[in-house]
């Protein structure tokens, strides 16, 4: 019998006098069937058991275009029908031996597509959480991984993640915001070396700074980071606080006291009654609710202390917040203080008007941005740059001079945040003398 070949593949037809598909037999069982309407394949023929089999191996391709779709050459039909005769000399069934390598395969995508980075992360983060001092440290790492991973790289399986994914995920934040930056690329990092121990990826960690990013990425602390919060300026204080004034709700009372205490928004809603003081109008933040994991307190105005009488009915006893949540025991939310102050921008505006309030350049204020309200008031007023540090909590870049600088004079700050406190409550027009009668000092 003739061997074929692969002019002869190309130049054979079916004969057309005939219903059923015509063979053209190679030898060792391999054979070119032909259908009727003109459709080539092979076949793999052989004895199991006393009975006749067929076993596919897949189209003719007679060229790399047909190879590169699926097909299959005289040679590589040659090997597999090699292979198959292999198996039955081994006494195994060829075909059942496929069915086997294929669940396998359809077991092992289906995995992959549930091992995601995201699966991942989310893994780690439940084995690493009985271990971090505060369920705030286990938010921080699921808000930072869901606002810059996810949307990049949460459904693509975690084995599957090249180093050109990180840096997809990473480039818009690096210049950006450094410092999330690094402790993003640190985070994933985390998540592929985690994946590795589990089996669910293998090879080296595309995420690894040494000897890798290194070289794709500058160094973070040469990175100068501008990220200014949109702030409303301190002459709009008391127009805003009047405003704010008319809202009801926890939320506004919450934000009333953030204002007022130069607090951070999360300080804030997470602060409990045992925290405040009243007899002293001191509020002291625990170390691990400060973002410098340092005691931090806060002298009370007479202002401030009015909102906490304003909720002091919704107290539940001194474990329980002073803003709480609409579940009972639980915080406010963060959400709730930010669509409260996009509501004050822009409900009742047509599409395309400005905000409401808005920073020097045009852009919606934020609640952080009151931090730098009262940062620049409090240099406009003329009181020491470090006492409005110590009020906002800023850790001092001069590690030697922190070392020694551990007084957090509150009685000397307690007069600042007193005016803070009036300044708050004065009419535009009462701001925009004093505006001028500062300016007639100065000429």
């Amino acid at each position: 019998m003739a061997k074929l070949s692969a002019p002869m593949i190309k130049a054979l037809n079916h004969p057309g006098d005939k219903s059923r598909p015509v063979l053209f037999h190679d030898g060792e069982g391999l054979a070119l069937q032909i259908t009727k309407g003109g459709a080539k394949s092979w076949l793999f023929r052989f004895q199991l058991a006393g009975k006749a089999r067929e076993m596919g191996l897949g189209p003719v391709a007679v060229d790399a275009k047909e190879t590169a779709a699926g097909g299959v050459t005289l040679a590589m039909a040659r090997d597999r029908a090699r292979a198959a005769k292999a198996l039955l000399r081994e006494g195994k069934d060829p075909i059942a031996v496929r069915e086997e390598a294929r669940a396998a395969a359809t077991q092992q995508a289906a995995e992959a597509s549930e091992r995601t980075f995201k699966a991942a992360a989310e893994r780690l983060i439940e084995a690493k959480k009985p271990g971090w001092r505060s369920g705030k440290h286990a938010a921080q790492w699921t808000a930072t991984l869901a606002a810059y991973a996810y949307p990049q790289i949460g459904q693509k399986p975690v084995a599957a993640v090249t180093t050109e994914d990180v840096l997809a995920v990473l480039r818009p934040v690096w210049s950006r915001t450094p410092e999330t930056g690094t402790r993003l690329r640190q985070r994933i990092e985390a998540v592929l070396d985690a994946a590795k121990v589990t089996g669910w990826r293998s090879g080296e960690n595309p995420a690894r700074w040494k000897g890798h990013l290194e070289h794709q990425l500058p160094k973070a602390r040469k990175v100068r980071a501008v990220v200014h919060h949109p702030a409303l300026a301190w002459q709009q204080m008391g127009q805003f606080m009047t405003a704010l004034r008319g809202k009801e709700g926890v939320a506004a009372k919450a934000l009333r006291f953030a204002i007022l205490t130069a607090a951070r928004s999360g300080e804030v809603r997470g602060a409990l009654w045992r925290e405040i003081n009243l007899d002293e109008k001191v509020w002291s933040v625990p170390a691990p609710r400060m973002k410098g994991l340092r005691l931090h307190r806060v002298p009370l105005s007479d202002a401030a202390l009015a909102v906490l009488a304003e909720v002091e009915d919704l107290r539940k006893g001194a474990d329980s917040h002073v803003f709480p949540g609409a579940r009972t025991g639980t915080a406010l939310s963060d959400m709730s203080i930010s669509m409260l102050v996009r509501g004050m921008c822009f409900d009742g505006l047509d599409e395309g008007e400005p905000p409401r309030w808005r920073d020097l350049e045009g852009r919606p204020i934020v609640p952080h941005g009151f931090r730098a309200s009262f940062k620049g008031w409090s240099l406009a007023a003329g009181f020491p740059d470090p006492l409005s540090e110590l009020a906002m909590a800023h850790s001092d870049k001069d590690k030697v001079r922190a070392a020694y600088a551990r007084e957090d004079m509150l009685d000397q700050r307690r007069p600042m945040m007193n005016a803070w406190a009036e300044h708050c409550a004065k009419s535009a027009a009462a701001v925009a003398s004093l505006a001028e009668a500062r300016t007639r000092r100065k000429s």
